[in-house]
């Protein structure tokens, strides 16, 4: 038994790993990731990008796509697609021995459609239909312009890991997707799976930024905690959500909750303890997609306890705290998100650049 494991069988909290490497699916390591406890696997451009321009592991399958006459972007897609389907394959006995809790892959639409509310509907359409695996994640970014989709995709059965998500008034209007996208499909809902990726770490690292630079004392003291402040009245806010009349008559046609998912859990700020967005969101019915480096520190010696709604009052101190100072955590969160999608799209356009580099070179 490991942590990872025991947090799960313990705190009903599911560890699963951010990142997807092919020669990770090669030579064993993503299986042995498994073995420990990761109970499901997410990706995003960023990491693929790192992964694809990193080494030489893709180096045959884009030569061969490239004599086929396969474009540069076509080709990007079969690379990445390819990598899913394997690791789909290592999940999928989680996803049957869990009964379809865990065991999902999260794949992400192209992000330059993060603002396209029609392209990301066609662009999940298309890869839930393409890989067709029940463990699929499709990632859609829960931007304004995405929540008509994702209620869409609901609604014909897509399951959908709604990604970058930083203010809680935009995860009550995924949530409220989520829910309205189960309404509108008819019989059995128990096929249909969603989490909502809730980011952490980023928003400790603007908040510190606008909390240093008012020095005081009061300040300094919220340094460090609003990030956990955010995620642990949006859980309280999951818990009031999927409760009550309206969740009970589609928790009988088979429905599940759309677990909140903490993402972005690694400790950007040295000063603080390496499992300090993992130690701190503990609690049932969660997921947490955590870095391997970070999922190791865990496994090594992070706390085993529920603490994700220990301290609720706590947590609204804080986040009162901060607008008592005069900081607005919606221009906080406001920020994030535009500054997460232009960081995707920006690692997508850069990856697409070093493949057409790549492919004057291998042809």
């Amino acid at each position: 038994m490991s942590r990872l494991t025991d947090l799960y069988a313990q705190e009903d909290q599911s560890p699963w790993l951010d990142n997807v490497r092919r020669d990770w699916i090669e030579n064993g390591e993503m299986q042995r990731w498994v073995d420990r406890g990761v109970r499901g696997v997410t990706s995003n451009p960023t990491i693929f990008q790192k992964a694809i321009s990193g080494g030489d592991a893709y180096d045959i399958q884009f030569r061969e796509l490239l004599a086929s006459g396969t474009s540069v972007t076509d080709a990007y897609w079969e690379l990445v697609i390819t990598d899913i389907n394997n690791v789909l394959s290592i999940l999928r006995p989680v996803y049957d021995a869990s009964n379809g809790i865990d065991g999902y892959v999260s794949i992400e639409v192209s992000p330059l459609l993060a603002r396209d509310t029609d392209g990301t509907a066609a662009a999940a359409r298309h890869l839930h239909g393409l890989i067709n695996q029940p463990n699929l994640y499709i990632k859609i970014p829960g931007t304004v312009e995405g929540l008509p989709a994702i209620k869409s995709m609901i609604s014909e059965g897509v399951s959908v890991n709604v990604t970058l998500l930083f203010s809680l008034e935009r995860y009550r209007e995924v949530m409220e997707a989520y829910i309205s996208g189960l309404e509108a499909r008819e019989g059995d809902l128990s096929s249909v799976s969603s989490v909502a990726s809730f980011f952490i770490s980023r928003v400790d690292s603007e908040a510190d930024k606008r909390l240093e630079a008012l020095g005081t004392p009061e300040a300094h003291a919220l340094k460090g905690k609003v990030a956990v402040a955010n995620a642990q009245v949006a859980y309280e806010a999951f818990l009031e959500t999927f409760s009550g009349p309206r969740w009970d008559a589609l928790v009988a046609r088979g429905a599940r909750p759309q677990r909140p998912l903490w993402a972005s859990t690694s400790t950007k700020n040295p000063d603080y303890p390496d499992t300090l967005y993992v130690d701190s969101l503990i609690g049932p019915n969660t997921v947490n997609t955590i870095p391997d480096a970070t999922l190791a520190d865990f496994d090594d010696h992070g706390t085993l306890a529920r603490t994700v709604d220990a301290d609720l009052p706590g947590a609204h101190a804080v986040l009162d705290g901060f607008a008592a100072l005069g900081l607005s955590l919606a221009d906080v969160t406001a920020q994030l998100e535009d500054e997460g999608v232009a960081s995707f799209s920006k690692s997508f356009d850069d990856l697409l650049e070093s493949l057409t580099e790549k492919a004057k070179i291998l042809k």
